[in-house]
């Protein structure tokens, strides 16, 4: 598990405008694309410069795929990440506030300590 990976992912995609509906449209093909793509490349570096063995598990993938914001929170990743990327992706289809409420509710059940996110 590499919470570094999942945090990659989040922060690149709320980073671009196209792989964020990208992702929204076709999540499973996005998040394949980018790990065979992208998770190796090192951010802010010539292209040529890449690592090879960074990939997701299957229970971040899935996560990933499905959108399960809860999930990532679970396996480490960073809640304003995903709280960004997922209000680019899905506040259009709710009214002022309604999507990040829902966010919230969909954590409440978690107590202290919460996963740790430092990566």
């Amino acid at each position: 598990m590499s919470k570094y990976l999942l945090d990659k992912f989040l922060y690149t995609v709320d980073r671009d405008p196209d792989l964020i509906e990208r992702y929204r449209e076709d999540a499973g093909g996005t998040v394949a694309w980018w790990e065979q793509e992208m998770a190796n490349q090192i951010l802010n570096c010539h292209a040529a410069e890449r690592s090879t063995w960074l990939a997701f598990t299957d229970e971040e993938r899935r996560a990933l795929i499905e959108h399960d914001h809860v999930a990532l929170f679970g396996l480490g990743a960073h809640p304003f990440l995903t709280l960004t990327l997922f209000i680019a992706m899905f506040e259009r289809d709710h009214g002022p506030l309604e999507y990040q409420k829902a966010y919230g509710r969909a954590l409440q059940h978690l107590t202290l300590p919460y996963p740790d996110v430092a990566t």
